[in-house]
């Protein structure tokens, strides 16, 4: 874990204030009566009464009363380095004064307790900031209520909640897809292996997640605003996407053709390269299906040996997805 990710994650957490967008509707996944974990995220916790699940981001929330919980997975190795790096000055910078730190223990061991108070465009606010060593990943996990209104979570009622924090072991596939913008109808035989919340899903049918893994099938799938203006920029507008792989050599384009999408107008590339390490044929199909408004985009992509298979599956994943 290096030190650049450990203090991004921690300002992106530090920064957050009590003035969200509205979100969609998420529903409480829930573990056991009192554990809750919000729509996607690995983590979860027992919410004081009156916080109910967020509609706009991963936690909890009370409006009304300008109180928010907050929880972010980072690496397991982050503890250790935001564990030095969250000073008292390193928190003033982000605007923060420090009342008390503790170093409260938990069932899965050690942990970071930071209760301050910090000046923000919604008012002044209370914050508490825990960090601890969960399973397999480091939680960051943020309490913010406004000082008008700090009087109705009592600290005993927030530090119960925040200690309870727990993990899972994963995040069901459903729950996953649901974070997407469509509906996968037929996921090929193919499974889920990173989501981008409102944006993108990564399928894969080998053993590992990474995509720059080129001895196996990867298809990514993402929905996007925009898109060309007329039909006959589409070649140029699909061929411009295509720059968008990973690390292969040798790429050369052997087909591209317009097509009919799901219904709507759509586009197809066909192409081969390489695998720069082992030097293997890997073979390659892009889809782009246009909407009014904004576009779909499939890029999938495998070994040669097995591409007949991989390429029928892909096109079972293609036409079996419908918007959301």
């Amino acid at each position: 874990m290096n030190r650049r990710l450990a203090l991004a994650g921690f300002a992106a957490l530090a920064a957050w204030t009590a003035v969200l967008a509205p979100g969609q509707l998420v529903h409480a996944q829930a573990q056991s009566a009192d554990v809750q974990f919000p729509l996607g995220s690995r983590l979860g916790l027992q919410p004081p009464t009156g916080l109910t699940l967020s509609a706009a981001f991963p936690g909890f929330e009370d409006r009304a009363n300008g109180a928010y919980i907050r929880l972010i997975s980072l690496p397991d190795k982050a503890f250790a380095e935001i564990e030095k790096t969250m000073t008292n000055d390193a928190l003033k910078k982000q605007g923060m004064t420090v009342e008390k730190r503790e170093t409260p223990a938990l069932p899965s061991g050690k942990s970071l307790l930071v209760i301050a108070r910090q000046d923000t465009s919604a008012g002044r606010i209370r914050k508490w900031l825990l960090i601890a060593p969960i399973a397999d990943l480091t939680a960051m996990i943020s309490y913010e209520v406004l000082d008008t209104t700090k009087s109705t979570y009592p600290d005993a009622a927030i530090r119960a909640a925040l200690t309870s924090v727990t993990a899972r072991a994963t995040v069901p596939v459903e729950e996953q897809l649901a974070l997407v913008p469509f509906k996968l109808g037929d996921l090929g035989g193919l499974r889920v292996v990173g989501i981008i919340p409102g944006r993108a899903v990564q399928l894969t049918d080998g053993p590992k997640d990474t995509v720059d893994t080129i001895d196996q099938a990867h298809l990514v799938i993402g929905a996007a605003p925009g898109g060309p203006q007329h039909a006959s920029d589409r070649d140029s507008f699909a061929r411009s996407a295509l720059g968008g792989l990973p690390n292969l050599k040798d790429v050369r384009i052997i087909g591209s053709e317009t097509m009919r999408i799901g219904g709507l107008q759509g586009h197809e590339i066909r192409a081969e390269g390489k695998d720069p390490q082992t030097g293997a044929d890997v073979e390659i199909v892009q889809w782009i299906r246009f909407g009014s408004g904004g576009y779909m985009r499939f890029l999938g992509f495998g070994p040669k040996d097995t591409w007949t298979q991989t390429f029928a599956r892909f096109r079972q994943v293609r036409d079996g997805l419908e918007p959301r």
